[in-house]
């Protein structure tokens, strides 16, 4: 899936790469940074939140088409609490539960759905909340582009220039 075409996209991927390789160190704050909004609207009012989070959801949709290998074969997505046992999406933390559905919607091929996820979410969710959604976001697309690579599928090349960086 190609992201979100707009004027802001390259700004955004920088962002969104920037983000990744701080996470890549383990520096979740650091990549928090990285993806705080330019202006000074509170990330859960930006609407450059929501195109970052569309855009790291929607490349994450597509590493999940690539592993399934373009829908044929099933990919499970697992959620679990804090003590690592898995529960049901309703009995996960919000925005864990925002993540999952968001992936979904995307998976599905429902990228309206996907943004009334995130709209919801950033209009409802408090500063902590929003960050845990973008981490969540983060760490998916980590995840996803590693297994993508050492299967050797296809990956989106700035995500690529991210991991190797």
């Amino acid at each position: 899936m190609q992201p979100h075409h707009s004027e802001e996209e390259p700004r955004l991927v920088r962002k969104a790469q920037r983000a990744l390789l701080a996470m890549r160190l383990g520096q979740d704050a650091e990549a928090l940074r990285q993806v705080a909004p330019s202006a000074t609207e509170p990330a859960h009012r930006s609407t450059e939140t929501q195109d970052l989070m569309l855009l790291l959801f929607g490349e994450c949709s597509a590493m999940v088409a690539a592993l399934s290998d373009g829908g044929t074969a099933p990919v499970k997505v697992q959620v679990f609490d804090s003590e690592g046992a898995e529960v049901s999406i309703d009995q996960a933390e919000p925005p864990v539960r925002t993540a999952v559905r968001t992936l979904l919607a995307e998976v599905h091929g429902n990228t309206e759905a996907a943004a009334e996820q995130v709209e919801i979410a950033l209009a409802n969710a408090a500063p902590e909340e929003v960050d845990s959604l973008l981490l969540q976001a983060l760490r998916w697309t980590i995840r996803l582009s590693t297994e993508c690579l050492e299967r050797e599928l296809p990956i989106t090349d700035w995500i690529a220039e991210a991991l190797t960086d």
